[in-house]
Parts: structure tokens; C-alpha cells; sequence
């Protein structure tokens, strides 16, 4: 909740600060012309400022969630240094007796040593102790204090406040609370950070990176791992597109192709990938067939009904002056149809080149030994955090590469995309 908040709070901060620093640069150009453009998709271009400080905000997020030094802010992380209690122990005749303890809170495999403090002079006797970072601790004080073995001995308050079975205790660097056995559990104040475990830091990423690019990962480079995903999802995709774009127009341009294979879209299109690994392994192996056929699936569909929606958005009206000029079907196929569907197929080649990267990692489950899916799942059964992370961002930058070329490619070979 605290880094949704932090994200609203900067988004419309930025929105508001950008708005009126950029009011009198505004564009003066057709669209910025248009009297009506709420609800024109035409007259909503992406805003390159929001854009720059959307990367921005969640770098920053990120970083101060994980204590970076790459950013100025940070969240209150997780208590360092001695925290001390004292606790108020009781004999069985009722005679009360108070002691303090210490508790080194350091980095996880650090060495450190045992804080040194008096006993005192009473019955209960100081004690020390040493514990990591987001750890907790079951502190067993009464075994350091004289006659702490005898029945009715118990720990009664803590820091002056009365504490019973299930009560907690708590003070700026921690709390504690009572066991069922009388026992004092101390968890250090673990602030708001995240913990590496959970999300590191942007460098050790960035380090992860590094030394797998350098020293590779079971046997191979970054370059190798990422290399393999891309061959396998570029094969996969090409190959649902060659077979689906076909079945597509076959079923926007044909009856008896629309009865035939509708049902079979329209019943596997539904069905995620993942559920067919299963049948992938016992029909194709566990070699590079599978993976690519697995691929080839989570393109058909999309591709199908992405052509299939290409025909059946062309203009009739265009159909019908072709038809009057004497144009034959294959002259309405190739200079109507085609070219009229191709915005559509495109729109589809993106998502379904979108749906092969989220369905890689996955493919490269089946016994891939080399791939970035296969780093990624690798690396998360040692809670190697830091490499599934930098291989989910390698994944989404190269996705958003394609993507990008994709649109590139779009706007020059359908430059007539949005007009009729």
C-alpha cells in the first residue's frame, strides 16, 4: 500500500508540474486544432515528458524501497546497532527484580561479537545477544538469571509495561512478545524496505548482470541464454503467423474455412499455453521441437483471429468500386483485402509476439539448458533474487525493443493505417 501510494502521489505530482511548465509550448498543429478530442484516439499521442518521468519514478521507487545509493530518498530500513529492554522478572514468593538486555542487530553473515555487560547485583542478571537483520530471536533470559530454573520463576513486564502469553512490547527498536512458555521472542523494527531476499537493490542487479555476462550462468553467457529465447520465440512466432495468417483470410473469405475451423480457434484460443506443456513433452520430446512448437501455439490462434478480423473490418464500399472497375478476386485479394487487413494483422503480431515472450519461460521450462527462462526459474530455486530480476528486465527491454520495431515497421509499410 505504501508504494502504491508513493506511485500515485508522484504521478499526479509530475502530471500537474509538467502540465504547467509545458502550457505555453503546446504544439500548434492539426490535431492541437480539433475542437472535439476527447474520445478521438486520433488526437492522444503519447506525452514524451510522462513517458521520461514514468521510467524516472519507478527507478527512484525502487531504489529508495530497496536502500540504493542511487537515490537521494529512502523508506526507514530495518533497525542496525544494539537495541536494549529491560525486563521485570518474579520469583515465586513474589520478589521482583529488573534487568536489561542487549541485542546486536547487524547484516546477515556478518561477524560480530557478543555485546560485553555487567551482570548486575540483582537476581535477574543482564544478558546480550546477537541477531540479523528481518530475524527474530527467542531470548530465553530467564537461564542467565540465579534461580531462574525454579518453578513459578516467570517474566512479568517489559520496559515497565505488564506482558503475558501472546502480549507484545513495543519500543523504537523492535518488540517483543511472550511465548505460550513464557519465553521472550524479539523482532528487531524492520522498517518499510524491501528485503533483498524479496527485491534487491537496482546495483547488485546490475552486478548480477555483470558476472553472469562475464563468468556465464550454468555454462552459459548471458549472450547465450538470452540468445537461445530470442531464436526459439522468433521461430515460434514466424512459423503462427506463416500458418495462421493463411487460415485467417481463408476463414474471413470463405464460408465452409469459417465453419471448419471456427470451432478449433475459438475452443484453443482460450486455453493458456502452460496447459499444454504436458502434451508437448509426450508428443514432441523434450528437445527444441517442443519448445518452438509450444511457441508456435500461443502465435496461431492470435494471428487466425487477427486476420480474420482484418477481412472482415475491410470496407465494403471499396469491395463494391473495385468489383465495378472489373477487378477479378485475386486483384480485390491482393490490392483491397490485403493491404485493408494489414493494420489488423500487425495489431496482432504485436500482442502475439508479447504472449511468445510471457510463454518462453515456460517453453524453456521443458528441459532447456540454456535460455533466459531457464536462468530465471534456475535462479529463483536457490532464491538468487537478484538474477530473476535482471532477467525479467532483460526479457521486457528486448519485448519493448521488438515492439518498438514493430511499430516502426508498421507506420512504413501501412502508412494508410486510420484512413479510410
Amino acid at each position: 500500500m505504501l508504494i502504491a501510494a508513493a506511485y500515485v502521489a508522484l504521478f499526479v505530482a509530475s502530471m500537474l508540474v509538467v502540465g504547467a511548465a509545458t502550457a505555453r509550448f503546446r504544439r500548434r498543429d492539426y490535431t492541437s486544432l480539433k475542437t472535439v478530442t476527447f474520445g478521438d484516439e486520433s488526437a492522444v499521442r503519447p506525452n514524451r515528458w510522462a513517458s521520461v518521468i514514468s521510467v524516472l519514478v519507478l527507478f527512484l521507487i525502487w531504489a529508495a524501497f530497496t536502500g540504493s545509493a542511487l537515490s537521494p530518498l529512502h523508506v526507514p530500513g530495518p533497525f542496525q546497532g544494539d537495541a536494549r529492554f529491560t525486563y521485570t522478572a518474579e520469583t515465586a514468593a513474589g520478589d521482583r527484580d529488573d534487568a536489561e538486555v542487549v541485542v546486536r542487530v547487524h547484516e546477515v553473515g556478518a561477524d560480530v561479537e557478543t555485546p560485553v555487560v555487567e551482570p548486575g547485583d540483582g537476581f535477574a542478571l543482564n544478558d546480550a545477544d546477537t541477531l540479523g537483520i528481518y530475524r527474530s530471536k527467542i531470548l530465553r533470559v530467564e537461564r542467565n538469571d540465579a534461580g531462574g530454573d525454579v518453578d513459578g520463576y516467570r517474566v512479568v513486564a517489559v520496559n515497565g509495561e505488564p506482558i503475558e502469553a501472546n502480549a507484545t512490547v513495543r519500543f523504537p527498536e523492535g518488540r517483543v512478545t511472550m511465548t505460550e512458555r513464557g519465553s521472550l521472542n524479539f523482532v528487531p523494527f524492520q522498517g518499510y524496505q524491501m528485503q533483498p531476499l524479496y527485491l534487491p537493490s537496482p546495483e547488485r542487479v546490475v552486478q548480477a548482470a555483470v558476472e553472469v555476462a562475464t563468468d556465464g550462468f550454468r555454462n552459459s553467457t548471458l549472450w547465450e541464454h538470452l540468445g537461445y529465447s530470442l531464436f526459439r520465440v522468433l521461430v515460434g512466432f514466424a512459423l503462427g503467423a506463416l500458418v495462421g495468417i493463411p487460415l485467417g483470410y481463408a476463414m474471413g473469405l470463405s464460408d465452409w474455412f469459417r465453419g471448419w475451423f471456427d470451432p478449433i480457434v475459438e475452443f484453443m484460443r482460450p486455453v493458456p499455453p502452460l496447459a499444454l506443456i504436458p502434451l508437448v513433452i509426450i508428443w514432441f520430446g523434450i528437445d527444441e521441437t517442443g519448445k518452438i512448437v509450444l511457441l508456435f501455439l500461443a502465435a496461431l490462434w492470435i494471428m487466425a483471429i487477427g486476420a480474420r478480423a482484418g477481412v472482415s473490418g475491410v470496407n465494403i464500399t471499396k469491395v463494391h468500386a473495385a468489383y465495378s472497375l472489373g477487378a477479378s478476386k485475386w486483384q480485390i485479394l491482393r490490392h483491397v483485402i490485403i493491404p485493408n487487413s494489414l493494420p489488423e494483422i500487425f495489431t496482432a503480431a504485436r500482442v502475439a509476439m508479447g504472449v511468445c515472450w510471457g510463454t518462453v519461460v515456460a517453453a524453456e521450462l521443458v528441459a532447456a539448458n540454456v535460455g533466459a527462462g531457464m536462468m530465471i526459474t534456475t535462479a529463483s530455486k536457490f532464491q538468487q533474487t537478484y538474477i530473476v530480476v535482471m532477467g525479467i528486465i532483460l526479457i521486457g527491454v528486448i519485448g519493448f525493443g521488438i515492439d518498438i520495431l514493430m511499430r516502426k515497421a508498421e507506420s512504413v509499410l501501412v502508412p494508410w493505417k486510420g484512413r479510410s
